[in-house]
């Protein structure tokens, strides 16, 4: 008896001990962390945001980031079974503690002495949620769960639970860029909170915990277990009875996606824009209804992403198939969910055997038929609801491969067929220069339950495609202004968020070899008409071997006039060029263009274009060339504006060209603004014979294929790199330049030059961009004059030798005569007047 007393005592002291302790540890804990923590009176006046919205030149969408949703609710707009299911899911004791649940804190402890100190599940209340979410950063530490802790305690003693739990349901991310609940039930249902049935509620319930892994439209089955959870801790705690629990868990998934569309797809500008925001205004950018301008053309910006997506793909159709996207995707949803792991449910699935019954019964529930297929296909419908489109391609399911057609389901037409027309280009892909043999059949190519790629014809038929193998960019640029008109970073943003228009440095290859001979133009020393020879070169370039440049054809065509040499695109012309200017003077006039000296190798490899340089940096040197040598800047922010009272914080006054303008003159006035004028870097004249040269690329050069354009006004540079791994055409008349690239981010070989595979895709957007307009050439600047001059030699012919070819040269820069080989008066008598040969005479 006497041991029994004493064993009661001690234990009575000893939990008086651990109780005094603890409070004392509570207490010193705020003392310590109180004068740090925030006000969480400013809650009292708190406001959601405005999202930043980026917007083309004309006002039309193109992007929004931030808290888009903002679609603040009061409490008693709640409906009660949203209330009741947020609590079942996430704090079952919310009006009844004061902020924090110690059984809760106690299930977190022992995880954080299990984890050795990092905060697992977390033990979190609502209130400490709302305290986290609000005012402190989202590290799992101990040290921020105390302040969590204390902020929440303060917080019920200022606001009370309606206000709490209404800055909750305000605040919280639930997947999809929907943030609050009013926000969630109109981004995944399409619907006002008040017309959500108990099912769809119980949904958006579920998302808190992980709005990624319990999101319907990434993962069906896993979403339906947590909802089946809440609604079965629903009716544990009373909110509802068995009759409406059983036919709640029974419903079928029915999320959609459902978000504001942009009126113009400009997706890698938009992000561009956005990253502009965040430096320019910090993370205020995504609050402070910022509306940024961008200088996007909303008419020319869908050509340049049409034909660059229509270009990759018509290259990814020469090189053969790959092979499906996915196999073996179960049709139904039942199947799927037999497939399911359930990691990071174990709490849901370990509270009753019934939820993963309840589950599988919903999934049963949620059959789907569709016209034409045979069976449940719900899985299908919905893998293809959550598969976004690639640019213009279309996700489908393969549902049978018979004989020579294929019959797919497809999100938006339900089942089509795709005859063997659309099929029979997918020969197996065996490397970038090689294919097999053609398929005999559609079962060769891809079978059911496969998924696939499609593009609609112009006349509704479908063929079959791939995500292409090779990616590419789009560049197009005002050279007047250097405005940026239209962007596109690569096939699609959804498949690739890495912008190749200002990220990606890529040797230029030969679409840099017109600046190397606008630098002899400019320095007098060569014409259009100076001969130099196309012959073997050996250098010593610093390393062990020699280099031993060689041209594309690996042909030597001996002695030829610079202009001929342009438009073939031959090597070692330009190298000799180079050698002739000097790299010194030819850096440093090239940094007029924009280029950097850094980006710049110190070698005779500049010649042919061995410098890494993004495409963005091409179409700008370009412009300095269509506008006629004024060193304009690329830019894409027009103005920037706050969405309250359209107050303007920032707007562009961009040095622009202005040929008119007199010498002396510092700005211009356009449209009722005045911009600065540019500087000239380049003699007008210089640049005009350039351009002249330019059109030969078109006419009788690498760039045939833009005479299909029937325009007189457009002029350009085919480029391939070493190995084919970079493929481009740079090209403008007086109004636009457009660089297009394409390569593979591998920088493995695509095994195509730059006259098959970007060439194509700039025809494209500039038959569309250019229809209707009117030719756009400059006028002829008064110092270039044209003079006849020997092909073979180069040299001028006096006026009274006959024969010979036209060239335009600056009128301080024209080749000497050509000597007289044989007197005039041989010349009168013999007919032939100074062409110097035997053979012409007799």
């Amino acid at each position: 008896m006497t041991f029994l007393r004493t064993l009661i005592v001690s234990l009575f002291f000893l939990i008086v001990s651990l109780v005094g302790a603890t409070a004392l540890a509570v207490v010193g804990a705020a003392i310590y962390f109180a004068p740090g923590l925030p006000d969480v009176r400013q809650l009292q006046d708190f406001e959601l945001h405005t999202p930043l919205r980026i917007f083309t030149q004309d006002g039309k969408l193109i992007g929004e980031f931030g808290e888009e949703r903002r679609m603040a609710i009061n409490f008693d707009e709640i409906p009660q079974d949203m209330i009741n299911a947020l609590i079942a899911a996430e704090d079952a004791s919310y009006f009844d503690h004061a902020g924090v649940d110690p059984r809760g804190l106690a299930r977190a402890a022992v995880e954080l002495v299990q984890s050795g100190g990092t905060i697992q599940s977390g033990g979190s209340t609502i209130t400490m949620q709302v305290a986290r979410n609000y005012m402190l950063t989202l590290d799992q530490t101990f040290t921020r769960k105390i302040r969590e802790i204390l902020l929440a305690l303060q917080m019920e003693q200022v606001l009370n639970k309606e206000e709490i739990f209404e800055l909750y349901v305000n605040k919280i991310f639930l997947g999809n860029r929907a943030y609050g609940i009013a926000a969630a039930a109109e981004t995944y249902y399409d619907k006002p909170l008040a017309e959500l049935s108990l099912a769809q509620t119980a949904m958006i319930a579920g998302l808190p915990k992980a709005p990624s892994a319990f999101n319907p439209l990434a993962n069906s089955e896993r979403s339906l277990i947590r909802r089946n959870w809440i609604l079965f801790r629903m009716r544990e705690l009373g909110y509802i009875d068995d009759e409406t629990y059983q036919v709640a868990v029974q419903d079928p998934v029915t999320a959609r996606r459902h978000f504001t569309q942009a009126e113009v797809d400009a997706a890698y500008v938009s992000e561009m824009a956005r990253q502009y925001a965040v430096e320019r205004f910090g993370d205020e950018a995504y609050t402070g209804g910022y509306r940024v301008y961008t200088t996007i053309d909303s008419e020319l910006q869908p050509y340049a992403r049409q034909a660059l997506a229509n270009g990759l793909t018509d290259y990814d159709l020469r090189h053969g198939w790959r092979g499906p996207e996915q196999s073996d995707i179960a049709s139904s949803l039942v199947e799927a969910q037999e497939q399911t792991a359930t990691q990071g449910l174990e709490e849901e699935l370990s509270e009753s055997p019934e939820i993963r019954q309840t589950a599988r019964q919903a999934a049963q529930r949620s059959q789907t038929e569709v016209e034409g297929i045979e069976g449940d296909v719900s899985n299908w419908v919905q893998v293809l609801e959550r598969t976004p489109n690639y640019g213009i391609l279309q996700p489908a399911i393969v549902v049978e491969s018979s004989d020579r057609e294929m019959q797919v389901l497809t999100r938006r037409d339900g089942l089509q067929t795709i005859a063997w027309e659309g099929l029979n280009w997918a020969r197996p892909y065996l490397s970038p220069r090689s294919r097999g043999a053609e398929p005999s059949s559609a079962a060769e190519i891809a079978v059911r339950g496969d998924m696939i790629r499609v593009i609609e014809n112009d006349d509704g038929s479908l063929r079959l495609s791939q995500r292409p193998d090779a990616e590419g960019s789009l560049v197009v640029q005002d050279p007047q202004t250097g405005a940026i008109l239209a962007l596109q970073g690569g096939f699609d943003f959804n498949a690739s968020k890495f912008n190749r228009a200002v990220q990606a440095r890529r040797q230029s290859g030969s679409i840099f070899k017109p600046f190397i001979y606008l630098a002899a133009l400019e320095n007098g020393e060569m014409n259009a008409a100076s001969v130099v020879n196309d012959a073997p070169v050996v250098l010593d370039d610093g390393s062990n071997s020699l280099w031993r440049p060689v041209n594309s054809s690996r042909d030597f065509q001996g002695p030829m006039r610079l202009r001929p040499a342009l438009a073939r695109s031959r090597n070692l012309v330009t190298i000799r060029v180079l050698q002739t200017m000097g790299l010194d003077y030819t850096i440093n006039f090239l940094k007029g263009f924009g280029f950097s000296p850094d980006q710049l190798p110190n070698g005779l490899s500049l010649a042919l274009g061995s410098a890494s340089l993004t495409p963005m940096e091409m179409t700008n040197a370009y412009a300095v060339l269509a506008n006629g040598g004024f060193q304009v800047t690329p830019w894409f922010i027009e103005r920037v504006t706050r969405d309250d009272d359209n107050e303007v914080i920032d707007e562009a006054t961009p040095q622009v060209a202005c040929s008119s303008c007199a010498e002396g003159q510092e700005t211009v006035e356009i449209d009722g603004r005045e911009y600065p004028i540019a500087k000239r870097v380049a003699d007008p004249a210089a640049v005009y014979i350039l351009r002249d040269m330019l059109r030969d690329v078109i006419t009788s050069g690498t760039g045939r294929g833009a005479l299909s354009l029937n325009r007189d006004d457009i002029v350009g540079k085919t480029g391939t790199t070493n190995s084919q791994r970079d493929a481009w055409f740079a090209g403008f008349n007086s109004n636009l330049v457009t660089t297009v690239w394409v390569g593979k981010d591998s920088n493995e070989t695509i095994s195509e030059y730059g006259a098959q595979a970007a060439l194509p895709i700039w025809v494209a957007f500039m038959g569309d961009a250019l229809e209707g307009t009117p030719s756009a050439v400059p006028e002829r600047p008064e110092t270039v004059v044209t003079a006849r001059v020997d092909p073979s030699t180069g040299q001028r012919l006096a006026d009274g030798q006959s024969g010979g070819i036209s060239e335009l040269f600056h009128q301080d820069h024209l080749p000497d005569y050509q000597q007289r080989r044989i007197s005039r008066e041989l010349e009168e008598v013999s007919g032939s007047q100074g062409s110097g040969t035997a053979e012409s005479i007799f």
